[in-house]
């Protein structure tokens, strides 16, 4: 299997239930509280339409016809500044290790650019060590604190990008 193998496209609502597995599978699978994080958010039962609002896009990984993973980006919630956020990125197993968590951040940040925003921001949880590598390597910085108010108050990892001209 390489990266080729795979499709990262739009959602759409016929995703919404697969790509919920997917999320709360690898929020079981690492471990990760339940609540606080996105395994809780009503959202994550239905991205497609969660996504449907300005500046906003959800992208989903798919192989033979299986999503198997996903990532998106919308507008810091609570939050003045220019700055989107890196949302509900998940991969199943089988699949990382494959490039295309590089892949599916560059897509995300080149939506960011087009949409205007300046930072990309997100969260994580420090057991996901994996995930805490991928976003140094795609340019992320560590933070001090969190930026805006997202309610996942059990994820204690926050970061940042500038999002390049």
């Amino acid at each position: 299997m390489t990266s080729e193998d795979f499709i990262i496209r739009e959602i759409t609502s016929e995703d919404n239930s697969q790509i919920a597995r997917v999320i709360r599978d690898v929020i079981v699978e690492m471990g990760a509280p339940k609540v606080g994080t996105a395994y809780a958010d009503a959202a994550t039962d239905k991205m497609f339409e969660t996504y449907q609002k300005e500046k906003a896009i959800y992208y989903v990984v798919e192989h033979h016809h299986k999503i198997v993973g996903g990532a998106g980006i919308a507008k810091l919630d609570n939050f003045d500044g220019n700055t989107c956020e890196l949302q509900k990125m998940y991969f199943l197993p089988t699949i990382r290790g494959l490039g295309l968590g590089t892949k599916l951040i560059t897509k995300c940040l080149e939506k960011a650019k087009d949409f205007g925003f300046e930072n990309c921001y997100l969260e994580t949880l420090p057991y996901m060590e994996a995930a805490v590598k991928l976003y140094i390597r795609n340019g992320f910085v560590n933070l001090d604190k969190p930026m805006g108010n997202t309610s996942h108050f059990n994820c204690d990892v926050w970061m940042l990008k500038e999002i390049n001209e």
